[in-house]
């Protein structure tokens, strides 16, 4: 009755069904991995002391920038030189653009500083001149999936969709430090912007879409086994009433 099963139909479904539910199994169990490295991180986040509380540090000792460093207080001398708008940058729940003005240190690098935050329509105020002292709150450089990221380009000249050397790197005649502060005090006037936790140390959505995928994954290795049995059965039964004479004969036959 299982003489089927030796076919090349059923050759290629055991196949797809044995290579399957490893697959299935493999992403589920790497899902759920990835969860609990979300949980980890975030109790090892919870434990640690609060950055922002921490004594303030020179900036090369803070770099490059990780999960401990994230959120420091880091200090950096130098001049400011050109200034750019982030806007579509959301802060207090209104829309407006981040103030970002590069820092030339005297190590010849220069450091993105967001001075500030304004309202869409209000000129950005110009830098203070001279020889400067910044104190601000370490941040990691931003990725085309960083929320109020506009990784789609075609911004006017004087703005960036995203916070990063890379963004900077055609526009600015030297090197660029792959980290950015904002500052603890904004300068004239302006909204100061909040530092933001470090990536992947949270249990954010993107923490529990990890546990939902690892949940679909595990319902789609069930549902192949599902299936197949599903077939086993209908096509065992239909070759019990072929062996019984229980076929029906074709419509238009004598």
């Amino acid at each position: 009755m299982y003489r089927f099963l030796l076919t090349p139909r059923w050759w290629g479904i055991n196949v797809f069904v044995v290579l399957a539910i490893p697959f299935c199994v493999f992403m589920g169990s790497w899902q759920l991995g990835r969860f609990e490295d979300r949980v980890q991180s975030h109790n090892a986040a919870e434990k640690r002391p609060d950055p922002a509380g921490q004594k303030a540090a020179p900036l090369r000792e803070l770099l490059p920038v990780d999960q401990k460093t994230s959120g420091r207080t880091a200090n950096a001398t130098g001049r400011y030189g050109e200034q750019f708008l982030v806007p579509d940058r959301r802060v207090d729940g209104r829309d407006g653009s981040y103030v970002l003005t590069l820092l030339r240190t005297d190590a010849g690098k220069a450091l993105p500083v967001v001075r500030g935050w304004l309202p869409e329509g209000r000129p950005a105020p110009a830098p203070p001149t001279g020889q400067v002292t910044v104190t601000g709150a370490l941040q990691a450089s931003e990725t085309p999936g960083t929320d109020g990221v506009n990784a789609s380009g075609g911004l006017p000249r004087g703005q960036l969709g995203m916070i990063s050397a890379a963004s900077l790197v055609n526009l600015v005649p030297y090197e660029v430090y792959d980290a950015w502060v904002t500052l603890t005090t904004a300068d004239s006037g302006m909204t100061a912007v909040p530092a933001v936790r470090p990536q992947n140390t949270g249990l954010d959505l993107k923490a529990f879409q990890n546990l939902g995928y690892t949940g679909e994954w595990f319902v789609f290795a069930g549902f192949v086994v599902f299936m197949w049995f599903r077939l086993l059965r209908r096509e065992a039964e239909a070759a019990e009433d072929a062996e019984l004479g229980l076929t029906p004969e074709p419509h238009g036959t004598a």
